[in-house]
């Protein structure tokens, strides 16, 4: 392998809070080993396209702090096919580029390991996507501040529901994992979540609903967006049909659940897998994601952390439907 000098670095799919924190730790940990950095724009599309700019410590300043991407994001059909792969290599090699950190999930990866297995250069990825299903780390740039984001609407959502008597269904973000929709089902105090990976808890709401307390103030229920009932709509519909008595609504928190300032773990987060990155290509190292587990600094190869998804934590199921007695 060449040695390197000029790193680029690049943020793709879905913006995650955190990503400018990662950006900034791979330009200065580039710098700091008298490396060049240069960013790219606009993921895979601007890597074709020639959106190439220098950075240097004036350019992260101020921005560790600051959700979604100064590099901005896009997707790219273009990249999908052997052509635009091909062009895309071309330019990389026209602005000296020897290596690449890309800021992204599993498309993102995908794409990274073709680039890396075609024309071989090298390429790590860092885990940034706010639906935490990656294997290979603990967690995922964005996932923490995404989940606390949930958690504010909801709680006021509830007073809401408490002063009227209401159920309210609340659909977050989760197309293929329900992680989000566990995990902030646990720390509302939701009745019910509802999740792709499980195809018992609709009969549990609808069981709940008829046989448990009635005495309750208000009832909040988490609804994953990939849910196999289709979502909370289709959910409030069937509820609102099979109890018109409950004055039933439903809430979409959509994309603000993907923007905002970075919290303290995703900034750290961030900042360390920016830096283990960087020396890992030093090292050598290719094709893996850079992710944390137990504390600890860990690379995934990517046909690994693009394929899989963590299993389901049955005792977080269990969590819910106990705690919400």
């Amino acid at each position: 392998m060449s040695e390197i000098k000029n790193i680029g670095v690049f943020t793709s799919g879905g913006d995650a809070p955190g990503m400018n924190a990662a950006i900034r730790a791979v330009v200065r940990t580039a710098l700091y080993h008298d490396l060049q950095v240069t960013g790219i724009r606009r993921g895979y599309e601007g890597m074709i396209n020639g959106e190439y700019e220098p950075m240097n410590r004036k350019s992260v300043s101020n921005i560790i702090q600051r959700g979604g991407t100064i590099l901005k994001s896009a997707r790219s059909d273009d990249f999908r096919t052997p052509e635009g792969r091909k062009l895309a290599y071309y330019a990389l090699k026209k602005n000296k580029i020897d290596a690449l950190v890309a800021i992204g999930g599993d498309g993102t990866f995908t794409g990274a390991r073709l680039l890396g297995e075609e024309y071989g250069i090298p390429v790590l990825g860092l885990p940034g996507t706010i639906d935490n299903d990656l294997v290979g780390t603990d967690y995922t740039i964005g996932y923490d501040t995404a989940i606390n984001t949930v958690i504010n609407a909801v709680d006021k959502i509830r007073d809401t529901a408490e002063s009227h008597d209401r159920l309210f269904i609340v659909e977050v973000m989760g197309r293929d994992s329900g992680l989000i929709a566990l995990r902030t089902g646990v720390a509302s105090g939701a009745e019910v979540v509802l999740i792709p990976e499980s195809t018992e808890d609709l009969p549990a709401l609808l069981h709940r609903l008829e046989h448990g307390r009635k005495d309750k103030s208000s009832r909040i229920v988490i609804v994953a967006e990939g849910d196999h009932e289709g979502g909370a709509f289709e959910i409030g519909n069937l509820v609102k049909e099979r109890f018109p008595q409950i004055d039933t609504r439903v809430s979409i928190l959509g994309h603000i659940q993907r923007g905002g300032k970075p919290t303290c773990m995703d900034r750290v987060l961030a900042s360390q897998v920016g830096f283990a990155a960087v020396e890992a290509l030093k090292e050598g190292r290719s094709g893996e994601m850079v992710g944390i587990i137990n504390g600890e600094i860990t690379f995934t190869p990517f046909e690994q952390a693009c394929k899989k998804h963590s299993k389901l934590n049955t005792n977080m199921v269990k969590l819910v439907e106990i705690l919400s007695l």
